[in-house]
């Protein structure tokens, strides 16, 4: 069943709008870049919940609301917004579509005040659901089959993200991630729970062995953890919360 709010629908999973929502400062002056934004919905949310200066961004006016701040751009594109002019940009399941992540990254910093949020959430690939489905069909969760490389869509999952592949991204574009979350996390995903301790202490193994650099050493172990959380493990969407460095 199609999901929507109000009506409108929404292109994700259930519970990312609601869990991405908590994470924004409680400053109803904030703002916030919603992008992309598709048919509006949490757009709207925003505006119900007495934020007064969101803005809309994507590719296409799809906007299903009455909204009077939208405009066109392109997430591999500079975006068209001043520098450290806003406090929020919130990205729902949109940088898996785009292949320029870095350079989507490093607009989004450069457009965000210092300390403001970067919210993304995109199909968690590094949870053990998604790693069996890729061990025995070469395929992510959420991207199960062949994309249709005739048709190229912009709602192709083309560059899907780990979560080690997240906290670089992030973190080497001047972000500091301070939450990790998921939407929900399905019955089915604890039937992985055994597996946890050899997939902890593999990985240990691994990244001692390979890397000898003590520095990284210490990061690697609080990227170990971070992997090994919850989250990450067993959510079905990864969100994660990012400020940018001051």
């Amino acid at each position: 069943m199609r999901r929507s709010y109000k009506g409108i629908p929404i292109n994700t999973s259930r519970n990312t709008h609601e869990t991405v929502f908590n994470l924004l400062p409680p400053n109803k002056h904030a703002r916030i870049l919603d992008i992309p934004s598709g048919a509006g919905a949490f757009t709207q949310r925003l505006k119900d919940n007495g934020y007064n200066n969101v803005l809309s961004v994507d590719v296409v006016n799809g906007l299903q609301i009455a909204h009077d701040q939208f405009i066109q751009g392109d997430m591999t594109k500079p975006l068209p917004f001043e520098d450290d002019s806003l406090d929020v940009v919130v990205c729902i399941d949109g940088i898996e579509h785009i292949s320029k992540q870095f350079d989507f990254a490093k607009e989004v910093n450069r457009v965000l005040k210092p300390g403001g949020c970067f919210i993304v959430s995109t199909p968690n690939i590094s949870s053990f659901h998604s790693r069996f489905r890729w061990l025995l069909t070469g395929h992510h969760n959420k991207c199960k089959t062949p994309l249709d490389e005739q048709r190229p869509n912009p709602s192709h999952h083309i560059a899907m993200v780990s979560y080690p592949e997240m906290r670089y991204l992030l973190h080497s574009s001047n972000y500091r991630i301070d939450t990790i979350t998921t939407n929900q996390t399905k019955f089915a995903s604890w039937l992985y729970l055994p597996l946890v301790p050899l997939s902890y202490l593999t990985t240990k193994a691994v990244y001692h062995k390979e890397e000898k650099d003590q520095s990284q050493r210490e990061k690697n172990r609080e990227v170990i953890s971070q992997m090994h959380s919850k989250a990450v493990m067993f959510g079905e969407t990864m969100i994660v919360r990012a400020r940018k460095a001051d």
